[in-house]
């Protein structure tokens, strides 16, 4: 939606009236620019092995070579979800529940990158006392067992996304932040709409608002008046899966599946 028609359409209608008012992301920043200090390892070293012991991210990778037209990769251990990419192209995801991926994949080899998230730790159930988190144990690709690993921490949740060098969008199917921006002349609680995106975190005016997941029932993260401003409001977001959304919007209510 043009900035000037959201504008005169705030001005007539308050903003509990508008539905889906579009937030269109027009600037992107490299993920690149919050990697930690890189570990190396024969094998995937867990997130509490490597100093880490909150919820984040980090990005393992390792050299494959496929031998077939058919890639099977098979972890050990994934806690709690990972975004898979051969050579910069996403493949599939995996979960505690769900260890192995099949992909089409010609002949050579391949640089293997997982993209790893700890969504939080074990609180309760038989688990407790086993709270590591990553990617860790025994990894293979068409059997062959996978070693020389390098890890990165991803610091996405201390980042300070102010200092975040933004420049124009382009097609990427990476990890990135994303910018946008979205004006109003009213304040009250609204919603942010983060139906159709993968998984990621959201700042609003610099300050954190909250993550968001496709798995969760609630696809919305609730902004309280007194984060909004009158006129322009930048809202950043940062996308681990990236399948192609460039929009979000607002809304008066909380949107659920």
């Amino acid at each position: 939606m043009n900035n000037c028609v959201v504008c005169l359409l705030l001005s007539l209608f308050p903003v509990s009236s508008l539905w889906a008012q579009e937030v269109q992301m027009t600037e992107m920043a490299s993920l690149e620019q919050v990697y930690g200090e890189q570990q190396l390892a024969d094998l995937p070293m867990a997130m509490n092995d490597m100093g880490l012991d909150n919820g984040g991210y980090v990005l393992y990778e390792a050299e494959i070579t496929s031998t077939s037209n058919t890639g099977i990769l098979e972890v050990e251990n994934i806690r709690d979800y990972a975004v898979v990419y051969i050579d910069g192209n996403p493949v599939g995801g995996l979960t505690d529940e769900k260890k192995a991926l099949s992909f089409p994949l010609v002949t050579g080899k391949h640089l293997l990158q997982l993209y790893v998230e700890n969504i939080g730790r074990i609180t309760y159930g038989p688990e407790i006392l086993d709270n590591s988190k990553g990617l860790f144990g025994t990894v293979t690709f068409n059997d062959t067992g996978v070693e020389g690993w390098k890890m990165t921490p991803l610091e996405v949740r201390d980042c300070e996304v102010d200092g975040l060098d933004f420049t124009a969008i382009a097609d990427t199917e990476k990890p990135v932040f994303f910018k946008g921006k979205f004006w109003l002349d009213a304040l009250c609680e609204i919603h942010l709409n983060v139906s159709g995106w993968g998984m990621g975190e959201v700042w609003l005016n610099g300050s954190y608002l909250g993550t968001y997941w496709e798995e969760y029932p609630q696809q919305s993260l609730q902004i309280p008046a007194d984060a909004l401003r009158k006129g322009e409001n930048e809202l950043v977001v940062f996308e681990l899966k990236n399948n192609g959304k460039r929009i979000m919007s607002l809304s008066d209510k909380v949107i659920f599946k």
